[in-house]
């Protein structure tokens, strides 16, 4: 991501490398070629579709079991 040009800001900066890692493992285990250069206008629009539907799956999913973690753990006092 050398020129990300996107209006959504990290609340956390340091965020940034975890969505990098996280979008490279999604890209892999979908078996989509993710150049690591920075340049990824060659990409087809349903590869970056899917790789982006499925980080968003898991960032929902850490959520709610964060969610559900933290109530579990509220009924106990």
């Amino acid at each position: 991501m050398a020129n990300n040009r996107s209006s959504n800001q990290l609340v956390t900066p340091e965020a940034r490398a975890a969505l990098d890692q996280l979008k490279y493992e999604v890209a892999q285990e979908l078996g989509i070629q993710f150049a690591r250069d920075g340049y990824h206008g060659n990409m087809l629009t349903k590869d970056t579709g899917r790789i982006g539907g499925n980080i968003t799956r898991r960032l929902v999913q850490m959520a709610e079991q964060q969610l559900a973690g933290q109530s579990s753990q509220a009924g106990r006092f």
